[in-house]
């Protein structure tokens, strides 16, 4: 399938993805593009747990935003979400058209059909149902963070969602933020658990890694991690995975509003309602 032509499109007899939303500039920097096979292999299976009409709707439209130097993540993905619905359509935009071009070049693992186009924050003008933007964001001013947030949401279907996320090249640290057209809804870190669980602070998402200071709730986020880390450093005797799910089960009780349960936990993962991490604000 033709999806994105660079020249002479007046001449062609396919219908490309950007003859039909409209040839425009795409808004947005070229990204370092450095990407790796598994990479964004927690945020997307979080992404599968974490969205129940996943598997009921028909024909989802999913856009990887900013998919780099190689689409090979955004096969990952395409992967995993045709697994639990054949039907899902998976778009890969970036902003630079030789990435397009040479994803469009590639042929798919296993006949995957996914979809490559030219594309920034305005999604092509597309509807998405999800978008996947990771480190994206990350190479842009704080100042300037809300202001793509909601040119993405802005643009979604209705139910539909952001995330917006970091990840290391070692696929072991990440964090990311779930967005809809209402704001930021809740904050994900998924940590190493070789080691502290505060590491995570270089990967968060770009609105907070400046605000990991003190004073800030997700410098208090961190810190109370990192504290229950130490302190029960007995249960390593029951391996990392059981002390880390113990930490999070004693944050919960302390009042932090955390998604998800012991399963999640276990994988190092952890999600926090927005509200309690919020710039400026504070819980308890």
């Amino acid at each position: 399938m033709t999806l994105f032509v660079f020249s002479r499109p007046h001449k062609t007899k396919n219908v490309t993805l950007n003859d039909v939303v409209g040839v425009r500039r795409p808004l947005g920097a070229v990204t370092r593009g450095t990407t790796a096979p598994g990479r964004l292999r927690r945020a997307d299976r979080w992404l599968l747990a974490n969205w129940p009409s996943l598997r009921s709707a028909a024909r989802p439209l999913v856009v990887d935003l900013g998919f780099g130097a190689s689409p090979v993540t955004t096969y990952d993905l395409a992967a995993r979400l045709r697994r639990v619905n054949p039907s899902v359509r998976v778009v890969g935009l970036d902003v630079d058209p030789a990435r397009v071009a040479a994803a469009r070049a590639e042929p798919p693992p296993a006949g995957l059909p996914v979809e490559f186009a030219v594309g920034g924050f305005e999604l092509a003008g597309l509807r998405p149902d999800v978008v996947r933007a990771f480190n994206v964001l990350r190479q842009y001013p704080a100042g300037e963070v809300e202001k793509w947030w909601a040119e993405m949401t802005g643009r979604l279907a209705p139910g539909g969602f952001v995330l917006d996320g970091t990840c290391d090249e070692s696929r072991r640290l990440a964090s990311w933020v779930r967005l809809t057209a209402s704001g930021p809804q809740s904050l994900t870190l998924a940590v190493d658990l070789s080691g502290s669980p505060g590491l995570v602070a270089a990967r968060l998402p770009k609105l907070l890694i400046s605000r990991n200071v003190d004073g800030e709730p997700v410098h208090r986020l961190l810190r109370a991690l990192d504290d229950g880390w130490a302190r029960l450093a007995w249960r390593s005797v029951f391996g990392p995975r059981q002390r880390f799910a113990a930490v999070v089960e004693e944050l919960r009780a302390a009042g932090w509003p955390i998604a998800d349960g012991p399963a999640r936990w276990r994988r190092g993962e952890v999600t926090v309602a927005w509200t309690a991490i919020a710039p400026g604000l504070s819980i308890g």
